[in-house]
């Protein structure tokens, strides 16, 4: 490894005592919660092997091993597998896969004492299944598991200091399969083979991995956020680390966001007694005059969250969030009191970079979208800042499993943990399901275990994370239960390319027919009488040029026929609409915007609809009337 690579030197994240301008500010990382540190990018050139019999275990390769292969992360296992074998096709794994990377890093010089601050490694993603050794030591995640299970989030390895030196190895196993049970999102297993909808695999050192210094006593760059727009509270959800017990403070500053004003709109102390480990706390404050975020006026505020310890010291992070409320409130979904119509688009990423996605949002957005749906999948973090920044609203879903037991229902659980405690701070977020067409709950018609677990994630979501819209199952079966919909939306996959066929389905579907609308019955379960107690969303329709799906491929009469079947949409009591889809991805060939460079192969806000009935503005507490502040 040569010495002077560019990786090798400590940047820092942000000045601590000069507040910068956040959109003049380029985030080098893959995180949205920002502390004031050192950071060292570990991307770049590290050595690989393909451990084909999955022997490094048993035979220490962590301890030492002769790497013959050299690959760059981030990137892929398909990828590093090709180059290593000099071949340009990448499926070259049906059952299992186990890989070992490794490199080596100097010790960085300390601008804190042992005693105050510590050394901390970062994946942004990474897995299925990774373990971590340095030099030689295997490390645990700050969770405490010997591997991390998941490939969608980031975790973090506190480093011994007792084990670093003056030169560092860091040696990394990364395992996956084909296993059913494990959430895949659209990428193929065992139960869903390559080809047409589903996609090949993409998994391994997929994200940035950076060495930062963190406190050791301090707040973990988890940040949720719930608004109580009506009387100008924010409640702030916050996880602190903890290694030496005693009495702390927890102080917040809301600030305006982008102004380098010193005195901040709010502050709060908090006095918190801590013992060892880690702990949630939620604490509120008021935020008199806030502006809410919409789409249409995008306001974001900057909080600075420090922990102050006995001496005085605030081990600090910052991060930016909106005051919004949304809610299904019969026929329709309403922002901040006023009901807005979603003009949603689906998204599935795939393998673009951070700088594709930025195009993308930029292309639905010049569309005329105000919603995009992110398909099963997990995106750079940095893409939610956006999101917040451009206003765009976002309807996440948890990446599937492919198969329905006990332990594909722990498994994405898990899953969904572990990706609501790093999007809880964005106000653009707004939506999630839960499950997409079954997958992952095949028998959810048959089996009462399966709806009994849905059940119980939708009120769980409902109770811990009241700031976001809950959706069971999308597409249909939905769940009654007493005929009660478990689910805050009920929405439908329609798809003809036929307009005669088009409104004979929209007429049945808000007709309140749970049968016979889309490939099968909307609600499974007890049941369910529609009488417009909730906002219909066609959430799938289109997909145009796409073999399966039928349409015109080419632009021209797309367009016209997108046009056309969005008018026979608004004419009728539907809350919102997404279409099938952003960006050509693999066999599918419906998109309309390109995905390499952003470019719109249809006209600009094509998908944009009038609004659904008179809004007021501004979108301000201010603006809310007394009716509004009574419901």
């Amino acid at each position: 490894m040569n010495p002077e690579h560019l990786n090798y030197g400590f940047a820092a994240s942000r000045e601590e005592d000069t507040p910068v301008d956040e959109q003049e500010y380029v985030n080098p990382l893959p995180r949205a919660v920002l502390r004031p540190n050192n950071f060292m990018l570990l991307d770049g050139e590290w050595r690989f092997a393909i451990d084909h019999d999955d022997r490094g275990m048993t035979e220490n390769w962590y301890l030492g091993h002769q790497y013959q292969h050299m690959a760059h992360w981030p990137g892929s296992v398909e990828e590093h597998m090709a180059k290593a074998k000099e071949e340009h096709q990448t499926t070259f794994w049906r059952d299992k896969v186990v890989v070992w990377y490794e490199r080596d890093f100097p010790k960085p010089e300390r601008t804190e004492s042992a005693e105050r601050a510590m050394f901390q490694i970062t994946f942004g993603a990474c897995g299925y299944e990774t373990r971590v050794w340095l030099n030689g030591h295997p490390l645990t995640t700050i969770e405490g598991d010997e591997a991390h299970y998941g490939e969608y989030t980031s975790f973090s390895y506190e480093l011994p200091e007792e084990c670093l030196k003056p030169q560092n190895r860091l040696t990394v196993r990364i395992a996956d399969t084909m296993d059913a049970d494990i959430p895949r999102g659209k990428q193929e297993s065992h139960v869903y083979k390559r080809g047409g909808i589903w996609y090949q695999t993409f998994t391994g050192a997929v994200r940035s991995v950076w060495l930062e210094t963190v406190e050791r006593n301090r707040l973990r760059s988890r940040v949720g956020v719930v608004s109580v727009v009506e009387d100008q509270l924010v409640r702030f959800n916050l996880t602190t680390r903890i290694h030496d017990p005693g009495d702390y403070t927890l102080r917040l500053m809301v600030f305006e966001r982008g102004q380098k004003a010193k005195e901040p709109l709010a502050t709060s102390d908090f006095p918190l007694k801590l013992e060892v480990g880690q702990k949630q706390q939620r604490v509120v404050m008021e935020v008199p005059g806030a502006k809410l975020w919409s789409p249409e006026s995008p306001n974001l505020y900057r909080l600075v969250a420090q922990l102050i310890d006995g001496d005085g010291y605030p081990a600090q992070i910052e991060s930016t969030f909106g005051l919004r409320k949304i809610e299904a409130r019969g026929r329709y979904v309403y922002l901040n009191n006023i009901p807005v119509y979603l003009d949603g688009i689906l998204y599935q990423p795939g393998t673009g970079t951070y700088e594709e996605m930025r195009r993308h949002m930029h292309g639905m957005k010049e569309l005329g979208c105000n919603l995009v749906r992110v398909h099963i999948a997990g995106v750079d973090p940095r893409i939610y800042n956006l999101a917040d920044e451009m206003g765009m609203l976002l309807w996440i879903e948890v990446p599937s499993p492919h198969s329905s037991n006990q332990l594909s229902r722990d498994n994405h659980r898990a899953e969904l943990l572990r990706m609501l405690s790093l999007i809880e701070t964005h106000p653009s977020v707004v939506i999630w399901s839960l499950y997409n067409e079954d997958w992952g709950a095949q028998d959810i018609a048959i089996n009462p275990e399966t709806r009994k677990y849905i059940i119980e994630m939708y009120h769980f979501m409902q109770i811990h994370h009241p700031q976001f819209l809950v959706v069971d199952n999308d597409g249909w079966h939905h769940i009654s239960c007493e005929g009660r919909l478990k689910s805050d939306l009920l929405t439908a996959h329609l798809y003809t390319p036929d307009l005669e066929r088009w409104r004979d389905l929209l007429d049945r579907l808000v007709a309140g027919q749970m049968e016979g609308v889309a490939a099968n019955p909307l609600v499974v379960g007890d049941p369910f009488f529609y009488r417009r107690q909730v906002p219909l969303i066609v959430s799938e329709w289109g997909g145009f040029g796409f073999a399966d799906y039928g349409g015109p491929a080419e632009s021209a009469e797309r367009a016209e026929r997108i046009r056309q079947f969005k008018q026979e949409l608004r004419r009728r009591d539907i809350a919102g609409d997404v279409y099938t889809q952003a960006t050509n991805i693999e066999d599918e060939r419906n998109g309309l915007i390109d995905p390499h460079t952003g470019e719109l192969s249809v006209p600009a806000g094509l998908l944009h609809s009038k609004p659904l009935m008179p809004q007021p503005s501004p979108l301000s507490v201010s603006s809310l009337t007394a009716q509004d502040r009574r419901q």
